[in-house]
């Protein structure tokens, strides 16, 4: 008897090099996926603006970074003695204004010449509720814990999430003929929305993604959603908030994400790095023995062959832990 219905990914085409650029943008859980990328030495940017949940503040901050204009004062605002941006997570907030809007167009500046480089843009969608303040009828990207009395809460219609990434793509192609873009729909529950409301959201979503996918070239989808409902669709693999995969859920669409959109080439070399790093976890009983300065000898040898082989890889950090530096 089969309990569980697993289901073929099929593999991407073209697909991802270790040389390659990319920007990765969205929900949390792009973070985790972007997270083991970096991990794993890929050349990958993660949400330049933090954690965004709505298609509309994705595409949003996508059209800022090709606009170029930089934050001033006047787009912060003060919250419990703390300047924020409506248009960032709160991890670019904090007590000092400047500093705040210094971080914010540090970001901000990678991110335009990221995206002006890349070839991919991986865009992950979580909710298609957006939040609008009603003293200004802006849409906000993140309420940063003002009282929900201060928002308007929206759902956004497949057309209105269409409508927004198709004007960004089309203004990203024009400036970077190279880049492909790959979309997920986040496997993050969100109850705080309803049950109900949050697959009603997530439906949308995935009609939106879809019918962008199947209209033009060089747009793709990563079945990261489906893999966590649909094949492991069991509470065991949830954070104990019951919203979160946790990290068995995020490991094995982490597995399916290598073996389905990294280049064969790709795929070898992340097991070849996924070694070293290992090893860097290793804590021995007594570091001073002869047995363990041959394992960090050996390695330190692997780290060198690897990073002459492919100078694109970043292994300072590697190099200089197993040779003692």
């Amino acid at each position: 008897m089969n309990f569980r219905m697993t289901f073929p990914v099929a593999p991407l085409e073209p697909s991802v090099q270790y040389a390659d650029k990319l920007l990765m943008t969205g929900s949390c859980f792009a973070e985790e996926i972007g997270g083991r990328m970096q991990q794993h030495k890929f050349n990958v940017l993660v949400n330049p603006n933090g954690i965004l949940f709505n298609p509309l503040s994705i595409a949003q901050s996508l059209q800022g970074y090709m606009d170029g204009r930089p934050y001033t004062a006047a787009d912060l605002f003060m919250h419990e003695d703390l300047w924020h941006s409506w248009d960032h997570h709160s991890r670019f907030s904090g007590p000092d204004g400047e500093a705040v809007l210094a971080n914010i167009n540090a970001s901000r500046a990678a991110a335009s010449r990221r995206l002006q480089e890349a070839d991919w843009l991986v865009i992950t969608l979580g909710s298609a509720y957006v939040y609008v303040l009603k003293e200004t009828g802006n849409m906000v990207a993140n309420c940063h814990k003002v009282p929900e009395a201060s928002f308007y809460k929206k759902l956004l219609s497949a057309d209105e999430i269409i409508a927004a990434l198709d004007n960004m793509m089309h203004r990203l192609f024009f400036s970077n003929r190279q880049v492909n873009i790959l979309f997920t729909v986040s496997p993050v529950r969100y109850a705080r929305d309803g049950v109900v409301e949050n697959n009603l959201s997530k439906a949308i979503l995935l009609q939106a993604v879809h019918h962008l996918v199947n209209k033009f070239d060089r747009l793709f989808y990563f079945p990261a959603y489906e893999l966590v409902i649909d094949d492991l669709r069991d509470y065991r693999f949830y954070k104990e908030d019951l919203v979160h995969p946790n990290e068995l859920a995020i490991q094995y669409v982490w597995q399916h994400f290598t073996a389905a959109c990294l280049h064969p080439d790709a795929q070898q070399l992340e097991k070849q790095v996924a070694d070293i790093l290992r090893a860097r976890q290793h804590r021995p009983f007594n570091p001073q023995t002869p047995q363990h300065r041959q394992f960090l000898a050996a390695y330190a040898k692997k780290v060198d062959a690897l990073a002459a082989a492919h100078p694109y890889l970043d292994m300072s950090g590697e190099r200089a832990y197993f040779s003692g530096q």
